[in-house]
């Protein structure tokens, strides 16, 4: 279990782009809705996730994937 420090949803065409920042980790944590959740701020939840990259500008950042976040 881990705990979210902070969650932030922004609006991205038909999908809600939601990052998480993870107690402990200088890395965030991103996945897609189709609809706006309740935020996961002080929560403590199980995630599954792999590292990826990102382009932006040019640069590229390290981010880790979600693949299943469920609320403990």
């Amino acid at each position: 279990m881990k705990k979210v420090e902070s969650h932030v949803q922004r609006q991205v065409n038909e999908w809600i782009h939601n990052t998480v920042l993870i107690e402990g980790y200088d890395i965030p944590f991103k996945y897609k809705r189709q609809k706006k959740y309740k935020s996961l701020k002080g929560a403590r939840v199980d995630l599954i996730y792999y590292p990826d990259l990102e382009s932006i500008a040019g640069i590229e950042f390290e981010y880790m994937k979600v693949i299943q976040i469920n609320l403990s």
